[in-house]
């Protein structure tokens, strides 16, 4: 079901005007953004805001994943983002070392806890997500989002990295501050992925003091009555 939406979602069939998404532009991987669908191809590189949409809403409400941000994070959880990540045939780009945090996301807390699901079968040859095994023990080693050089060649020592390849519907439990990477999509078909951070429904952003989308506790966003995501969350891309 998942598959079928995200398909309908890149092909126009379905659409939200405050959806953001990256399209490839050309064969050397620049990307442009847009609010709202403009083109209709399975060519997109990452499409954010997926919690606008019922089906998508509903598996990120999981009962499993609601107990897994209970214990790591409290009663009161929202998102900082729910998205897609694909990698299209012949289209995608290699992904350098990096922890999802960083002073570029511009909020006060940095999140600890992301659910990554596999929508197709992610191999070596599709680009599936590489880790260091327990890289998030060193905390937060820079907060530019990636690795320097230097950085890499003291944390990312050689033969420490390993494949996480994921059956289609597998989910994968990651620590925000585990060091991973990802390589390019050398075959014939695509490898999407959806991720979704969840943190505590009290983190705000640094300039605006917005918050989030409560997705677990007191008003939270419901499947059956979803509605667009506010303007002010879309006027500036967090992360």
């Amino acid at each position: 079901m998942l598959q079928n939406r995200i398909q309908d979602i890149m092909l126009g069939h379905v659409k939200y005007q405050n959806m953001r998404l990256q399209l490839y532009q050309d064969d050397n991987g620049n990307v442009r953004r847009t609010l709202g669908h403009k083109v209709a191809t399975l060519g997109y590189r990452r499409i954010d805001d997926l919690e606008q949409d019922p089906l998508f809403l509903s598996y990120i409400q999981h009962p499993l994943f609601r107990q897994i941000a209970n214990y790591y994070i409290g009663e009161q959880v929202s998102i900082f983002r729910s998205m897609l990540m694909n990698k299209p045939p012949q289209l995608s780009q290699a992904l350098p070392w990096h922890q999802d945090i960083g002073s570029g996301w511009g909020i006060d807390t940095n999140p600890i806890v992301t659910i990554w699901t596999a929508l197709d079968k992610a191999t070596t040859d599709t680009g599936c997500m590489q880790i260091v095994p327990g890289s998030q023990q060193y905390g937060i080693i820079n907060q530019k989002h990636f690795l320097s050089e230097k950085e890499e060649a003291t944390y990312v020592p050689k033969g420490s990295a390993i494949e996480l390849e994921a059956e289609a519907g597998e989910a994968i439990l990651i620590h925000n501050f585990l060091l991973h990477r990802s390589g390019t999509n050398s075959t014939s078909v695509s490898r999407r992925a959806f991720s979704v951070t969840y943190m505590e429904a009290q983190t705000q952003t640094l300039d605006t003091g917005q918050t989030f989308p409560i997705v677990f506790g007191k008003n939270a966003l419901d499947p059956k009555t979803v509605n667009a995501k506010a303007n002010e969350l879309v006027e500036k891309f967090y992360g």
